[in-house]
């Protein structure tokens, strides 16, 4: 019995921590109600924002940028990685440019960026780009470089070409690094996206969260809050079952 309520465990404190917000709330034991809503008074919220629709567009705008830039700075990360971690030359070459650009956080070409691209739809994929890549770019060599080299030499010893130890080899060892790079990013994207709209795009969770702090709806505020913690926990979800998916072979 204890086994079979065993996932349900976790939603216990959740439900019990909106129970107890309720309850002060509706008890007056916080001031201000305007700046502190009930819980249910967000529920009534969310559901008005599903029906009328600015919700569900402004997430589905903030979602495009998310995958896009997030897929191709992981993709382009991920390539650079397997590069620099593979071939000792590129890493002697690449690795001073890319040490000198990854300190600098991502918001922080924000401005650049608004210069060379303009306000437009592109400008948030590219930050989400550059969020993206450096970290996954570092934990894909990381994950090649840790490698164990005997592995590497007995799968050469038995016939394998320098491709095919890559392949079959050294990427699948590298996987865990690979995924937690991934499953850490995912999370920093849509922190990243959320500070982008809040500053220069005009659609987008982000820019919906400014238009209610200028209209002091505090209640629209926690749901975009809420919307953004479950988005963040189903990336890391996916990205959990993908890496178990991919990797339970070589555990």
């Amino acid at each position: 019995m204890r086994k079979r309520f065993k996932p349900f465990w976790g939603v216990v404190p959740i439900l019990l921590f909106l129970s107890l917000w309720e309850v002060v709330v509706r008890l007056g034991l916080v001031p201000g109600r305007l700046f502190f809503p009930p819980f249910s008074s967000v529920l009534e919220e969310f559901y008005s924002l599903v029906v009328e629709g600015p919700l569900l567009r402004d997430f589905l705008s903030s979602l495009f940028r998310v995958l896009v830039g997030f897929s191709a700075g992981s993709i382009a990360g991920l390539l650079m990685g397997v590069l620099m971690g593979w071939k000792e030359v590129a890493d002697r070459w690449l690795s001073p440019i890319i040490s000198l650009l990854y300190p600098i956080p991502a918001l922080g070409w924000l401005p650049l960026l608004m210069l060379w691209i303009g306000v437009n739809e592109l400008l948030p994929i590219a930050v989400i780009f550059i969020c993206s890549f450096f970290p996954v770019l570092y934990n894909t060599l990381t994950g090649i470089r840790g490698v164990d080299r005997e592995v590497i030499k007995a799968a050469r010893v038995l016939g394998a070409s320098r491709w095919r130890t890559l392949t079959r080899v050294v990427i699948p060892l590298a996987l865990p690094n690979i995924f937690t790079g991934l499953r850490l990013e995912a999370g920093m994207a849509w922190r990243v996206i959320i500070a982008a709209e809040m500053v220069a795009i005009p659609t987008g969770i982000g820019a919906l969260m400014m238009r209610a702090e200028s209209l002091m709806r505090v209640d629209v505020i926690i749901v975009c809050l809420g919307v953004l913690s479950l988005v963040c926990f189903t990336f890391e979800r996916i990205f959990l079952y993908l890496e178990r998916r991919l990797t339970y072979r070589w555990r």
